[in-house]
Parts: C-alpha cells; structure tokens; sequence
C-alpha cells in the first residue's frame, strides 16, 4: 500500500521534474471521496476517505486521482473489514484511479463560481478499468483550484461481488462524491 502511494508521487516529482516551467500544476494529498450505498430502512452504508492524491494540469486540463482503498472509514468497524476484506480484497486491489482530460478547459475562465466541465477518461476500482464520463466543477480558490462533483458506479461493473444475503441491503449504484483543493506547486530548474 506504502509502496503504491510512494510510486505516485514519485512519478509526479519526474514529470514536475521535466516539465516546462511554465506548466501549471495543482496538487493535493488531502483530497476526499466520499461514497453512499445505503438503502432506505437499512443500516447506513457510507464511507469517507480525506487522505485522497489528485493532480490537474492546468494548461491542457489532464487530471489524475489515486485513493488508497484501506482509507475509506466507516461508522461501524464490522463494515469496514468486511469492505476490504470481501468486497474490495484491498489486499489485492490497493488504490483505485482515475485518469483522464477535462474538456474544453480554460483556466483563464475559472472564477470563484463554479463552471460544469465533463472529465472522459479511464477508472480504474477492484484491478478492472471502465471509460467513464464524470460531471466535475471547478472554481477558484485563494492559491489554487476546487474540483468536486458526485458521479454513480455500478459494483458489478468493476467485478465487485455483492452476496445475495446483504444485496438487497446495498444500492444497485453507488454514489460517489468527490471534493479536492488543489494547489500550485513550485518547479524550481
């Protein structure tokens, strides 16, 4: 798990590294993912992750996210294990990503006000890889940008297994909120 993350940023430090200093890129490490997968009149299923990477360059609007499964955190511990144990194998599967292009952005257009943009690119959850289309906002901030939005994934398209004993207590589609404050690094030559 360690080890993953460390490779992240390490190929975040190589591609600041040559990267032109004139390229603007915002980062966080503190961004958060909060999903929802409850149903009405069952035990609330829910989790949050704050610990969340997630970098944007602001000059052609590539961006990318990695969030470390064992970080997700729920109400009730029992929930917790049997996520990561029986549904995600975080063992096995450690992060989830998603890497892609906002369309069509413009920093320059960016005020405090959020602007609707339309992420396309790949997410990756439980070792398989779907195209996606993801709503994201975007907005100012004093020393960088906001980027959130909510999205729905079905579990049975990444090859979640949902056992017929629980299904009916767990949404056919989970959602999926995601807020990050990204700021602008220094890439000194």
């Amino acid at each position: 798990m360690k080890k993953s993350f460390i490779n992240f940023f390490a190929l975040l430090l190589i591609i600041a590294v040559n990267t032109d200093i004139s390229a603007q890129k915002v980062i966080t490490k503190t961004g958060s993912i909060k999903f929802q997968a409850s149903v009405p009149s069952y035990e609330e299923v829910a989790a949050e992750n704050k610990s969340v990477s997630a970098v944007l360059e602001q000059s052609t609007g590539d961006f990318a996210a990695l969030v470390l499964i064992k970080g997700f955190r729920f109400k009730v511990a029992l929930m917790e294990e049997h996520f990561n144990e029986n549904y995600m194998e975080s063992e096995k599967f450690s992060k989830a990503t998603l890497k892609g292009k906002i369309e069509d952005f413009d920093t320059s257009k960016i005020t405090a006000s959020s602007k609707i943009f339309t992420l396309n690119g790949d997410l990756t959850i439980h070792g398989k890889t779907k195209t996606v289309s993801v709503p994201v906002k975007v907005s100012k901030s004093p020393n960088g940008l906001i980027v959130n939005g909510t999205f729905e994934v079905k579990p049975e398209d990444f090859d979640i297994e949902i056992p017929s004993v629980v299904s009916k207590k767990i949404a056919d589609k989970i959602k999926i909120t995601y807020n990050f404050t990204l700021l602008k690094i220094s890439i000194t030559k």
